[in-house]
This record gives structure tokens, sequence and C-alpha cells, in this order.
């Protein structure tokens, strides 16, 4: 049966998937209330979404904030007042599409504590929030928990591709805090019968992506004429998925997947890293001397391969985007953006050095 949400809130919505996914709702599915509940960290970043009114609705809230999470599940909360809005009533959420998450695998190593005090504890806050706003008033609803194929580990070159049966074999600080969420939902869905889903996504890209992670990252240093340094032998492979397509697909699984399962999303595009720093200096015109190769970050996994055989089959989902037509796009998008990202581009560097090396970064 389909579950037909009238409003959706969306934990974590002012980054770059939360706010794609934001844009892909309103534009596509009239009449869907958005709720974006974000506390605006560093890859928050509310220019986002700017542009947006009516049926999108913010409010300023830490993910592990209980009481707050209770009031609006429960359709007593107030948007936050911006230069925008002057603080709205909030409409009840009948469904949670569960975003917010520290998410760079570089910052994890570099301090693991805030990636499992936001990512575990803020999804068991979220749990216990949704589970005390169902049991004394049961309706139908729907949580679903976003996650990552980096909660497999890592695969050989030879390797079968990560089904949802693959065990879970996190090796980073962020993805094993991403696997103990998971896990988190998982044990709701047995204890509880919490009406819970899960997806796991390859490597997005597109418009929006703050600039430490791979794409954005190389696309404003190849545009300065800056270095780019890349990790080891650069042959480390992930698969590709535009953002929008990402966006349809948990759509898809939101509103027709079946409770309690979990499926994976990928773009159908493997590439080692090298092949993807390449293509954009190609696309940029930008010379290939510009790479320079450093030393491999520790952990670093090989290989990321998606199985997607599970969407495709009970809910017809496959990605429309081809990689290099995407790539392209989202390099047009960050070179007419360039106000958007310029602004967040200190402390992405900042960052970045702080990681690796002084006066340079890497992937």
């Amino acid at each position: 049966m389909t579950f037909a949400p009238s409003c959706v809130l969306v934990t974590g919505g002012a980054g770059f998937i939360g706010s794609n996914f934001i844009r892909w709702i309103l534009g596509h599915q009239p009449g869907v209330d958005l709720i974006n509940l974000d506390l605006l960290t560093y890859a928050g970043n509310l220019e986002s979404l700017e542009d947006l009114a009516g049926r999108y609705y913010f409010i300023r809230a830490d993910v592990r904030d209980f009481d707050t999470l209770s009031r609006v599940l429960h359709g007593a909360g107030t948007e936050t007042a911006t230069g925008k809005t002057t603080g709205r009533p909030l409409p009840t959420p009948d469904c949670v599409v569960h975003m917010a998450a520290e998410s760079h695998v570089d910052r994890s190593i570099m301090g693991p504590a805030p990636f499992v005090d936001t990512n575990v504890r803020g999804t068991l806050a979220l749990l216990e929030a949704c589970r005390g706003e169902l049991t004394p008033r049961g309706r139908p609803f729907r949580f679903l928990q976003i996650s990552t194929d980096e909660v497999y580990g890592s695969l050989g070159p030879a390797d079968p591709a990560f089904t949802e049966a693959t065990p879970l074999a996190p090796n980073s600080p962020y993805s094993a805090s991403k696997a103990g969420a998971d896990l988190l939902v998982r044990s709701y869905v047995e204890t509880f019968e919490f009406p819970a889903l899960i997806t796991r996504c390859s490597n997005n890209y597109g418009p929006y992506q703050f600039p430490e992670k791979l794409v954005p990252l190389m696309i404003t240093r190849a545009l300065a004429d800056q270095s780019l340094p890349v990790y080891g032998d650069g042959l480390n492979v992930r698969d590709w998925l535009h953002v929008e397509d990402h966006a349809s697909a948990v759509w898809e699984v939101l509103t027709r997947g079946r409770l309690g399962e979990v499926y994976n999303i990928g773009g159908g595009a493997e590439l080692p890293n090298l092949a993807v720093v390449r293509a954009l200096l190609s696309i940029l015109g930008k010379p290939e001397s510009l790479i320079r190769y450093v030393t491999d970050r520790p952990g670093h996994d090989r290989r990321y391969a998606m199985n997607t055989e599970k969407i495709a089959r009970e809910l017809a989902w496959r990605p429309r985007h081809q990689f290099r037509p995407g790539l392209e796009e989202t390099v047009r998008w960050y070179v007419a953006h360039r106000r958007w990202w310029e602004r967040v581009l200190s402390e992405a560097y900042r960052a970045t050095n702080a990681l690796y090396l002084e006066g340079d970064v890497i992937l």
C-alpha cells in the first residue's frame, strides 16, 4: 500500500542532500509540506533554501533535543523566525526523513566524539520522540533513516557489489557511527514494531555540496589554479550518484518501500577518484599538472560498489543521470554560483588544512 504523506519532517535539511531533497519534493509533489529541522552547524547553509516559501517551514533545533522534537512531532512547534518569516505554527508531520549527521570521514578521524554524539545519540533521541508521539496516539507514520554504503566496509577489485544482506563492517569512526544508528533503527523495528526503513546510498554529487567533499573541493581549487592533492595512487573506487536521483529514490522508498527493509541506492558509476579529478580538470579546461599525489589517509576504504537490484525490482527505481553529463552540469552550477560557495570556502579550507597538510588540502 502506498504511503501518502502530507507533511515531511526532514532533519538536516540545510545540508547538501537535505536541501536538494527538499527542493525535489517541493518541485515534484504538490500539496506536501516540508519542515526542515537543522541546527545549522558548519555544513548547514540556509542560503541553499533562501528562495523557498509557502509549503516550506524551518526550525532551528538540535536533533538531540528530545523536548523540541516531541513538540514538532505533536504539531505544537513554531517556525524559527528569519528575515523572511515571522514564526508560523508548524504543521503536524506524518513522517520523518532523518538526514542530520556529521558526515565527513576525515573529520571523524581527527575527532570521533561529535560523530557518535550526533549520529548515534541524535538518532536515539529522534526515535524516542517518534515512539513517544505514536504510542498513545497511533496514526499512519513512517521513519526513514538515510545511511551510507560506508557501513559495509571495503571491497576488493573483484568482489561483488554490496547488497542489503552484506554484513556491516565499518572502517572509520564516521561509518561506525552510521552503522550504530542503523542498528538502533533496526532494533526499534524488531522490538517496538516501529514503522521504519533504511536507505544506504553511494557517493553523492551535485549542487549545494559543502566544498570539503571531493567534487566541490576539486572544482573550487581548480578554478583558482591551486594544486589538487590526491590520496595515495588515486585508485580508490567510489560509485557516484547524482543528488537528484538520490532524492527521487528516497521518495520512492518513503512512500512505497516495505517497512523494516533496507534499500541500497547507487548511481551505477564506479570510478577511481583519480578519474573523477581528471574529468573535472577536462571539463574546466585545466591541466593535469595541477594534480599532486600525497600520503594516503588512515583506513582508506579501497572500493565501494552498490547492488541496486532490490530497489529496481520492488520500486522500479533507476538513476536517470549519467555521470559525465551530471558532472558537467555540476561544474556549471559551481561556476555560476561563486557567491554561494565563496561564503563557506574559508571554513572548508581551514578544516581540510587542519586535517592534512599545512598550506594544502587533499581528497
